[in-house]
């Protein structure tokens, strides 16, 4: 068995992470921090958990960390560079859901997230956690930064364009929206159920701090520079990310080579779901699930094929975009197969 630990074992992140663990039959949930409700039972905080997590939250310094093969972060930036040195040297893997092992360039992270990186030095073996995309990298890990939950759609969906060669990689646009679960767990006016609900609006548009990781990330696969235009939006649903991705394509190629692209580079990806040429990925269709979907569209010009590619991508912020795809890291990491404890049937309705 696998000793886990989780350090924030309280917001949307952490709660995920248990509700997933505690059916992965490779796991002992060993420690689950809170400074703030410490002595507090699990259960009792979610209900929904009754009967399957019989542990307490407890504060870090009384934890058992250290006595983990594995370590889960979901904690705000900052946290896990400061616990990292103690824990990798008593031979412990962690896994950070939030920013700290996520973009190489030290300038751009103390840039984009207002801190110093505190341990450059455990920065530099860190692995980003992008399983389809980075998998051998993965296996040999001992410290992975769990992709962001905008970067996982917008890399998966581009990526096939890119390594094919098709698109005009200076000019990409990714036009984002998430439910508020998105926002974590935390008393804010304008999250509210009365500032959410009935509304929709865009944020993040002059600048975003999900843009330097994905282009980071996309630069790897293409000698062009990348350029990405993101523009993320609030929606008023509580789970559920859908991605409206554009790219000019740069050569002759017609929509069944273009659907074979995305086929044969995740034909063996069994959270990657390629649907039928010009359908309707749904964010429901995902929920409380490991699973992201996508289609292509390619709009007509005068009665034929333009030179736009339109990538639809949805997946459950939550699960695929943090919790699940951590978990989904752990399985590589330790040898176990891939889809252990996240074989779940999206919710529907």
């Amino acid at each position: 068995m696998i000793k886990v630990g989780i350090v924030g074992g309280t917001g949307y992140t952490g709660v995920e992470l248990l509700r997933l663990l505690t059916a992965h039959s490779h796991v002992q949930l060993t420690a689950i921090t809170s400074r703030k409700e410490d002595g507090l039972p699990v259960a009792d905080m979610y209900p929904s958990l009754r009967g399957r997590v019989s542990l307490a939250f407890s504060a870090p310094e009384k934890a058992r960390l250290t006595e983990c093969d594995v370590v889960f972060f979901a904690t705000p930036h900052g946290v896990a560079m400061t616990q990292a040195p103690e824990l990798l040297a008593a031979g412990v893997k962690l896994i950070d859901l939030a920013a700290d092992f996520r973009l190489k360039d030290t300038r751009q992270f103390e840039q984009w997230y207002g801190m110093p990186h505190s341990c450059p030095e455990v920065l530099v073996e860190a692995v980003y956690g992008l399983p389809e995309l980075n998998r051998e990298a993965i296996k040999k890990a001992r410290v992975i930064g769990n992709p962001g939950c905008y970067p996982t759609t917008i890399q998966l969906g581009f990526y096939p364009l890119l390594k094919a060669d098709i698109i005009d990689a200076s000019h990409l646009i990714a036009d984002c929206k998430s439910g508020v679960s998105g926002a974590g767990r935390k008393a804010e006016v304008n999250l509210l159920f009365t500032e959410t609900s009935d509304n929709f609006k865009a944020y993040g548009v002059s600048g975003h701090r999900h843009t330097p990781e994905t282009v980071e990330q996309l630069q790897r696969f293409t000698q062009q520079k990348i350029g990405l235009t993101f523009t993320p939006h609030l929606v008023p649903i509580i789970r559920g990310m859908h991605s409206t991705l554009y790219g000019r394509l740069t050569k002759e190629i017609d929509n069944q080579t273009l659907q074979a692209l995305f086929e044969n580079a995740y034909q063996n990806e069994p959270f990657v779901d390629v649907m039928p040429f010009g359908t309707h990925p749904e964010t429901r269709s995902t929920r409380a699930s490991n699973m992201l979907r996508l289609a292509l569209h390619r709009p007509d010009v005068n009665g034929v094929p333009g030179d736009t590619v339109v990538v639809l991508v949805v997946q459950d912020n939550l699960v695929k975009g943090s919790s699940g795809q951590a978990i989904q890291c752990m399985n590589i990491m330790c040898g176990l197969e891939e889809t252990a404890g996240l074989i779940h049937v999206p919710v529907l309705p």
